[in-house]
């Protein structure tokens, strides 16, 4: 009878270790969960920066409100993960501000909020070293400071102004609308949707200040309004969302080093007459895929890269569930896209087919105005 009753016991304990053990390897399959921040415009129903997670699943939800702010409408973060920089795009007085924060856990704590000395600050962009260029959309300028150790920004040490004008409607003035370094982490182009052009520069560390390259512009087609951009993983090709007119442009570094631009290609689907304004572009982490997003005709357009020319070839177009779609981003892990439509108030998420480049609808989820997400 002991014997029995021990036996039992055993195939017990055995039991309840498998259990648990299935249960850990559940959790396990089901524990990545990637975060990310999304920036709004407040006024309404927002009030600063919010905190959402992507399950495994590909379903969202919302973690925490995470910071209050005015008008976060474009946010980065620092290269050791440590800090937020976020802009504040509208105000009062008439410009706007850069505001950096700590990150903790779930959490921002407001550490310096720095003047971006012009209206309407859309874009970021942060080098290695902790360098920062705002672009100032209304301002029609860039702004450069400098985030240090401690997450503080300094004071305003550099303004590139832009001159000129285009020929299309929003264009009788410049409208800095994004700024990226790239090369060495110091090159910079920034896209200058008023002006019809991109604006080459190089940030020169002793000095401070954007030294203008050579050549200093490249103009794009007209009425086009460049935007946002994204570089190939060779570094030598770049594609431009040209917000105005619908397209993305091909641009090609040549053995000389100077950037060329090529063909165009539409967003949207032949026989669309609406009105229609793109927003926002990414590549896949193989360069094998580029999407841009359509506000108007509501979707993300899918393309292939040809892999020898990096020429686009369109594959399709996938509607975002919603209303506006601004700013969209790929998951670290390349699985999913998540779209932020502006005038629904939601979150999309679709699984990323890696193979095709297609999306499929997977979530959705209430978000008060967003306009950025960042991972």
């Amino acid at each position: 009878m002991k014997i029995k009753i021990l036996v039992l016991a055993l195939v017990a304990v055995v039991s309840c270790k498998e259990k648990k053990k299935e249960a850990i390897t559940e959790v396990e399959e089901m524990a990545p969960v990637q975060k990310f921040y999304v920036g709004t415009y407040t006024g309404g129903d927002s009030e600063g920066i919010y905190r959402y997670a992507l399950h495994a699943d590909g379903s969202l939800e919302q973690v925490a409100f995470s910071g209050a702010s005015n008008n976060p409408s474009f946010l980065i973060k620092s290269p050791n993960g440590k800090f937020l920089v976020s802009v504040n795009e509208q105000n009062e007085e008439g410009t706007g501000y850069v505001e950096s924060f700590a990150i903790k856990g779930d959490s921002l704590q407001s550490l310096s909020k720095r003047i971006s000395d012009g209206a309407h600050p859309c874009h970021l962009s942060m080098n290695k070293d902790g360098f920062v260029v705002v672009s100032n959309y209304t301002g029609g300028n860039l702004g450069l400071l400098k985030l240090d150790n401690a997450g503080e920004l300094s004071e305003l040490l550099y303004t590139e102004n832009h001159e000129g004008q285009g020929s299309g409607k929003n264009q009788d003035k410049p409208h800095a609308h994004s700024a990226w370094f790239y090369g060495d982490g110091n090159d910079l182009v920034s896209a200058d949707l008023g002006t019809n052009e991109l604006w080459f520069s190089r940030l020169d560390i002793e000095s401070k200040k954007l030294v203008p390259a050579s050549p200093q512009k490249l103009l794009f087609d007209d009425g086009a309004g460049p935007r946002h951009m994204v570089f190939h993983p060779n570094k030598k090709w770049l594609y431009v969302v040209n917000e105005l007119n619908a397209t993305v442009t091909r641009v090609v570094k040549n053995e000389k080093g100077v950037f060329e631009k090529k063909e165009s290609v539409s967003t949207l689907p032949e026989g669309y007459n609406e009105d229609s304004f793109c927003a926002d572009i990414h590549i896949s982490l193989d360069g094998k895929f580029v999407y841009a997003s359509n506000r108007g005709h509501n979707s993300i357009v899918i393309y292939g890269v040809d892999e020898t020319t990096g020429e686009l070839k369109t594959l399709g177009y996938e509607p975002t569930k919603g209303n506006w779609p601004r700013n969209f981003s790929l998951s670290p892990d390349g699985e999913f896209l998540i779209v932020a439509n502006q005038e629904s108030n939601n979150l999309v998420s679709f699984k990323r087919d890696v193979e095709t480049g297609e999306l499929t609808f997977v979530s959705e989820i209430e978000a008060p105005t967003p306009v950025c997400i960042l991972f």
